[in-house]
This record gives C-alpha cells, structure tokens and sequence, in this order.
C-alpha cells in the first residue's frame, strides 16, 4: 500500500510494534517452536504457541492467553503484514483519540475478535460432531485489533484515499473497509483459507464498528 499521510512512528503505536516484535523474537528464543503429532493429532510441545489462544475447555487453555494471543504472530509474513498495517493506519487514529482511548479500542476489538472466533469456532465443531473442550487449535496474532483500526480509519477519515499495490488502485478508506470486511465474511462461511480467523478479523471489526457507534452516538459520516 502507498500512503500520501503523515505517520509518525511515535505513542501507543510504536509501543505496540515494539512489543509485536519482542514477543515474535522472545516467544522463539525463550519457548521455541511447537511440536506437532500428525498421527495423534496433538502437540507434545506447545513451545511458543503456549502463548496462543486455545478454546475455554481445552487441556491448553489458560486465562492469560486472552492477552498474551494478539501480542503473537505464526511467521515473519504474519508480523510485518499486521504491525505495517498498524503503523500506516494507527497514527492518525490515534492522534485523534488520543493515547488512552486508542489504546483501549485497540484491545476491545482484540478481545472482541476473540470471543467472536470462539464462538464461530465452538458452533462449528459442534455441528461436526466434535467435543469443542477436545479442539487443540492455536489461535494467535494481532488481526482482529487490526481489523478494527481498519473501521477507525475509515470512520474517522472515510474519504481519505489509498492506494493499493495489489492490486495498483486507488479507493476511498470506506471503500476499502466495506470490501475487505465483504471478503473476510466470504472466506469465513465459505471455508476459503483455511488456517486464517477469518471471523475473528469480523470480530474486530465488528466491535470496532459498535464501541465506534456508541462513543458517537450513532452517527455515521459520508
């Protein structure tokens, strides 16, 4: 994406990046990585991904993941991807809002894209006839709190420009955000990529979009 704002690298923004990327160093150096069992299908070494994000009922599960999950990222690719978005578009929210309330709605949608995933994920494991409380899979990464600085961005400044690389176009920011949220539901009820919380980038989102309503009582902006 090529941005023609102003981002300065400074506030609650560049201690996030900051701390995105201690996590992804000291999660592999400290814990290292997880040990898979494809013939169990379990792990025998949670490693770093004890750090994720595990359904409530799960052997893995613990309270402090409810935090610890959207400080982590499953590659390099996951973590440039999310802390770029957040340093091209956290900024100008943030300096609107200020340090304490953006700080807030970053982890209410972080919390929000949480709860949605595990309760799209719950539902669908029961539909499959599986014991949810069994479900070893890790959730982890920053996605959903990004998703909602997404529809800040857009709420804030829905005319402001961006321009795409892939592909080469231009478009709104309420553009962009309805298309990318579009998609993500699409994937999500279709199946598409597996591996990707398409529903937890909803989550965030979808929070984002209802603390948003509240903090302006309802008014949308054109």
């Amino acid at each position: 994406m090529n941005f023609q704002f102003y981002q300065p690298f400074t506030g609650v923004v560049r201690h996030l990046i900051i701390l995105n990327v201690l996590m992804f160093i000291g999660s592999y150096a400290i814990l290292g990585t997880a040990s898979w069992n494809p013939d169990a299908r379990e792990y025998t070494n949670l490693g770093r991904l004890y750090l994720a994000a595990y359904l409530p009922g799960s052997e893995h599960f613990r309270p402090f993941q409810l935090v610890t999950h959207m400080f982590m990222h499953g590659d390099l690719g996951h973590l440039a991807f999310n802390m770029l978005a957040l340093f091209f578009f956290g900024p100008m929210v943030e300096m609107t809002w200020g340090h304490r309330r953006f700080l807030f709605y970053y982890l209410f949608c972080g919390f929000g894209a949480l709860a949605l995933h595990f309760g799209v994920q719950w539902w669908e494991l029961e539909q499959a006839g599986i014991d949810p409380r069994s479900w070893n899979g890790a959730m982890l990464g920053a996605s959903g709190a990004i998703f909602g600085i997404y529809v800040a961005f857009a709420y804030l400044f829905p005319n402001q420009v961006i321009r795409l690389l892939f592909p080469p176009v231009a478009m709104k920011a309420k553009y962009f955000v309805l298309i990318m949220a579009v998609l993500e539901l699409f994937y999500g009820v279709r199946g598409y990529s597996t591996g990707v919380a398409h529903f937890a980038h909803l989550g965030g989102a979808l929070f984002g979009f209802l603390l948003i309503m509240y903090w302006y009582k309802g008014r949308l902006r054109s």
